[in-house]
C-alpha cells in the first residue's frame, strides 16, 4: 500500500479525528478518565450503536484510544484516551470554546447529557 501524500499538517489531524462524532467521542473521553460503551452511547443520543462502534474501532486502531476489557462482574469494556489522545485535549478544548461562542452568538442552546454514576457495591 502506497503511503498517502499530505500537504498540510491539518490533514494529518484530520484523518485521525475528522471522521463524523469523533472529536465528541474524544471530548467525552478528555472529560472523563474511562467510559463504557453504553455511557459513551447516552452522551450522545444522536449516534447509532454502529457508528460509535466504528468511531471507536478506528480511534483504537489509531492509538488514539485505548479499549479495555475488565473482568470484574459483569465484565465490561473501558475506554480511555492513550497518551497520543490526551495529545489532543488542546485542539479539543479550543473546538468545545469555539463551539460555546458560536453556540452564544448564534443564540443555540447546547443541553449536555449527563453520565450515568455507577455506584460501587454495597457495604455494610
Amino acid at each position: 500500500m502506497a503511503e498517502r501524500a499530505y500537504h498540510c499538517a491539518v490533514e494529518v489531524t484530520l484523518e485521525v479525528i475528522g471522521g463524523r462524532w469523533t472529536p465528541v467521542i474524544l471530548a467525552h473521553l478528555k472529560e472523563n478518565d474511562h467510559l463504557r460503551f453504553a455511557q459513551i452511547r447516552r452522551l450522545i443520543p444522536d449516534i447509532t450503536d454502529k457508528m460509535l462502534t466504528q468511531r471507536l474501532r478506528e480511534l483504537a486502531r489509531a492509538g488514539i484510544i485505548d479499549r479495555t476489557l475488565v473482568s470484574a462482574a459483569p465484565a465490561h469494556v473501558e475506554y480511555r484516551l492513550t497518551e497520543a489522545g490526551r495529545g489532543l485535549s488542546p485542539v479539543l478544548t479550543a473546538m468545545w470554546a469555539w463551539g460555546e461562542q458560536r453556540a452564544t452568538t448564534m443564540g443555540l442552546t447546547i443541553t449536555p447529557v449527563q453520565p450515568e454514576v455507577h455506584p460501587g457495591p454495597p457495604t455494610g
